[in-house]
């Protein structure tokens, strides 16, 4: 088996960003990044669209002279993920490890 990572569509994505939020309730950009497992250059897009449509909020703070990025979930972003992501993933699950080729 290789080292690379499978693909994730896009729709499994957002479910997994959400979720982390949910879970932490606030997190600052690298760790969100991390945890799902993203890459600032080629996601960013994805989180700034989540915002513009209100699914996640992001707020920028000054630490020194560090500017610190942190996102939390919104009701609209849990609400969909509840109505549309949950049963979207039930009706088309990813793959396991085992059906990976």
């Amino acid at each position: 088996m290789s080292s690379a990572r499978e693909y994730r569509d896009r729709i499994y994505i957002r479910k997994d960003i959400i979720l982390k939020l949910v879970q932490y309730n606030t997190l600052n950009q690298t760790a969100l990044l991390s945890y799902c497992g993203l890459n600032l250059q080629k996601h960013k897009e994805i989180l700034d669209d989540m915002e513009e449509k209100g699914l996640i909020a992001k707020s920028e703070e000054q630490w020194g002279s560090k500017r610190v990025t942190t996102y939390k979930v919104t009701e609209k972003g849990r609400q969909f993920c509840q109505m549309i992501l949950e049963p979207y993933e039930v009706m088309f699950p990813r793959k396991s490890e085992r059906e990976r080729p």
